[in-house]
């Protein structure tokens, strides 16, 4: 017996069955248990060449999906944005009591970044996720993950047509009208909204916050004083002047970073925030209050969001029905020195 006889034959994978095909392990490992993540093209692709090749699918194995694994994902689109940060702390502090493994993923509002995540914590039969579902994720792509086995549970943003889904948030719309209502007081009636995304809900919601205040307080709404899709600090920096040669009195700003991000383009210009315009932020992260002038902001809630999921979750896992399926953190404003009266 020559020495390649007495080899042993190499055993046929899924990773080769990946490569075949240009697809990841974990899509084959979902087309072979006939998944409703993976497209019915790419199962029926899957299956004619595991069958060509002979690969044989250990469903014993595969029959495991049942057991509890502890391994819970967790899901936000921003995790350079301290709000997250602080919001995953107050998860992963709430689960790791019940014995839960965390595992993290940015998805950038990247929608196949986040289904590539998802497909790889149904291939790892991870137990559940808490999901920021990124732009562009419909009822549809929830109902196919819950469908598959991941109890979910959506935070910060929630998603029409999802009913049954546990979805825990703050009040964006109530939040953003404290803030404008805030800045008429001073007597503000010029005031600029920058940022939020208009696909996702906290956009649609914090933009309906400042719209009603503005219209409740008989002042009309002027869409040239809206600012879109800005999310980061740089996207403040960056838009500020387009906002100045408006010639508002005050910004209410999406969010914190974007608000910071105004702040340091304003003193670049020899501006002051709180008494030549003001600045609202949202979200009150822990940079807020140390900044200078120190930021007035709308806190929303992150750690009660983080703890409240984390809860909802671990009681899904455990057969218990949510104490309450759609859950609204009341958030609070706190004011500080980015913001005075009208200046002159």
């Amino acid at each position: 017996m020559d020495a390649r006889s007495r080899t042993t034959p190499k055993r046929l994978t899924l990773a080769m069955i990946a490569e075949r095909l240009g697809i990841s392990t974990a899509t084959v490992s979902l087309a072979l248990r006939s998944s409703p993540l993976v497209a019915e093209e790419t199962r029926k692709r899957v299956a004619a060449l595991a069958d060509e090749l002979g690969y044989i699918y250990n469903r014993s194995a595969a029959s495991l999906r049942t057991a509890r694994t502890n391994i819970v994902g967790v899901v936000v689109h921003d995790i350079l944005n301290s709000y997250f940060a602080e919001l995953v702390a107050a998860v992963e502090a709430e689960l790791v009591q019940h014995q839960l493994t965390v595992l993290l993923c940015n998805h950038g509002d990247d929608f196949r970044r986040q289904q590539n995540f998802l497909e790889t914590l149904l291939q790892y039969r991870a137990d559940g996720v808490i999901l920021v579902p990124s732009v562009g994720t419909s009822a549809p792509d929830i109902a196919r993950i819950e469908r598959a086995g991941l109890a979910t549970v959506l935070i910060a943003r929630d998603l029409p047509d999802l009913a049954e889904t546990p979805t825990v948030r703050g009040d964006d719309a109530s939040g953003m009208r404290m803030a404008v209502e805030h800045l008429i007081g001073l007597g503000h009636r010029r005031i600029a909204f920058v940022g939020g995304r208009s696909q996702s809900s906290s956009g649609r919601e914090r933009r309906r916050g400042y719209e009603e205040a503005l219209e409740a307080a008989g002042i009309a709404v002027d869409p040239a004083l809206i600012f879109s899709e800005q999310m980061t600090r740089n996207d403040g920096r960056r838009v500020t002047g387009e906002v100045l040669a408006l010639k508002p009195t005050a910004i209410a700003a999406f969010n914190d970073l974007i608000a910071l991000g105004i702040i340091m383009e304003l003193r670049r210009r020899g501006i002051d925030a709180g008494r030549d315009i003001s600045v609202t932020g949202y979200d009150d992260i822990e940079e807020a209050s140390v900044w200078s002038p120190s930021l007035t902001s709308v806190w929303n809630g992150q750690q009660e969001v983080g703890r409240l999921a984390a809860l909802t979750l671990f009681d899904m896992l455990g057969g218990r029905p949510p104490q309450e399926l759609h859950r609204l953190v009341r958030p609070e404003l706190r004011i500080r020195e980015s913001t005075g009266p009208v200046h002159g």
